[in-house]
């Protein structure tokens, strides 16, 4: 154990020297190397975190969720001017389906919303998602109140004057004022004030801190329904423990017969899950992983070659050396192992650099931007050095085969 600390330690003191007599042709060949490391550990660092963030964004929200609409949120074979003919999914749908259809825990009719001003007194918040909804999505999104309460169900079947605000909206609109009694302006209409949400946070998506909800049925009274009127969706949040396959099979056949569709027609509308989109951004993660990998793959592929050259230029250099050294003993696996440690040594030494980069640029990204936490996990940081570890034992292989193979004799004649 001793030698092999031993010859751990010379060769750490033979890469310092090669690093202090060849500074140039050192760097040179430990960029290649820093460059590689920095590619990959930087990709799969940023991917890792956009996926954090995506998954704490959705964390609120049942996977098994589905969006009853006439849009498609993913690819689909049905051609355009097919879809655009769907009849609107509204309100009497959504009570269809409310008493018809079993196992369901939490259902909600949503009208997509756009954004408007929110205005009390002399000021006014703009851009503010607003959303009408009913009361049901309480129970599907993954909503807190912080003050006040939310709109119960009789208020929303009713289409009650009443709103509730997102943090941000409550905060930048009313100060330090209790928001909750204020009547608002939206819509050219008032509407009172009787909850605010926990603050959200930033994050991929949209945050509810910077949205509003009102009433679905509220808003119904003045904005145009049917086919050309205003879209909406039905989400619905199945109840736990239910075949997902067979609910949604009951949910088609119960929506086809509401809808008149004979056997063999075509659906009309597409049911949307969250499990089916959290699987296309599942898949989009692992694209990006793996184009990362093999983009700086390239960059690795050059700093192993840069590494394996500076260890024959080392190996030629130290021909004397080597002979001497076996001439008085040394065995082929010490000057093996010697040649190895050193190429392993200059290696890291380039991982070291590149994962201390990618530390920087995230210490950066994190106070430059506030919506994107970089994370350099460290699980990341040991994958860069093990990286590191296998392209020094690769590149120093074949050096260090060369050097223990030499002749004693040979090798000093050749040095001198």
């Amino acid at each position: 154990m001793l030698v092999y600390l031993r010859l751990f330690k010379e060769s750490f003191s033979f890469a310092l020297n090669a690093l202090r007599n060849n500074k140039l042709r050192t760097f040179l060949s430990l960029l290649g190397i820093t460059i590689g490391i920095f590619s990959i550990i930087a990709v799969l660092a940023a991917v890792d975190s956009l996926d954090r963030s995506i998954k704490e964004d959705l964390s609120g929200l049942d996977k098994n969720t589905m969006y009853l609409t006439k849009y498609s949120f993913g690819p689909t074979d049905i051609p355009r001017w097919q879809r655009d003919n769907f009849p609107q999914t509204e309100n009497d749908d959504f009570e269809f389906i409310e008493r018809n259809v079993p196992n369901i825990e939490a259902i909600a009719y949503v009208i997509f919303g756009a954004t408007e001003s929110i205005k009390y007194q002399g000021e006014s918040v703009t851009g503010v998602e607003l959303t009408p909804v009913s009361n049901g999505i309480y129970d599907i999104e993954d909503f807190k109140i912080v003050n006040g309460r939310f709109y119960t169900e009789s208020e929303s079947y009713s289409g009650a004057p009443v709103i509730v605000l997102g943090h941000s909206v409550a905060e930048n609109l009313f100060k330090n004022l209790n928001p909750i009694g204020k009547q608002v302006r939206v819509f050219g209409r008032k509407l009172t004030v009787i909850g605010v949400l926990k603050k959200f946070g930033s994050g991929i998506f949209d945050s509810p801190d910077d949205k509003a909800y009102v009433p679905a049925n509220f808003v119904r009274r003045f904005k145009n329904g049917g086919a050309d009127g205003i879209a909406g969706a039905i989400i619905i949040k199945p109840k736990k423990g239910v075949d997902i396959g067979a609910f949604e099979e009951v949910l088609k056949q119960k929506y086809r017969v509401y809808r008149g569709l004979k056997a063999g027609e075509p659906d009309n509308f597409f049911v949307n899950k969250m499990s089916g989109f959290t699987d296309a951004i599942d898949g989009i993660i692992s694209f990006l992983n793996g184009a990362g990998w093999v983009i700086s793959a390239f960059s690795l592929l050059v700093g192993g070659f840069g590494i394996a050259n500076i260890m024959f230029v080392s190996v030629k250099e130290r021909t004397n050396l080597i002979g001497i050294q076996k001439s008085l003993g040394a065995k082929n696996r010490f000057i093996l192992f010697q040649f190895l440690f050193e190429a392993v040594i200059l290696s890291l030494l380039g991982g070291v650099i590149g994962v201390f980069l990618v530390w920087l640029i995230s210490l950066g990204a994190n106070y430059m931007i506030d919506d994107f936490e970089f994370i350099l996990s460290f699980g990341n940081i040991l994958l860069g050095f093990g990286l590191s570890t296998l392209i020094g034992l690769i590149s120093g292989v074949i050096p260090a085969i060369s050097a223990s193979k030499l002749d004693p004799v040979e090798a000093i004649r050749t040095g001198m």
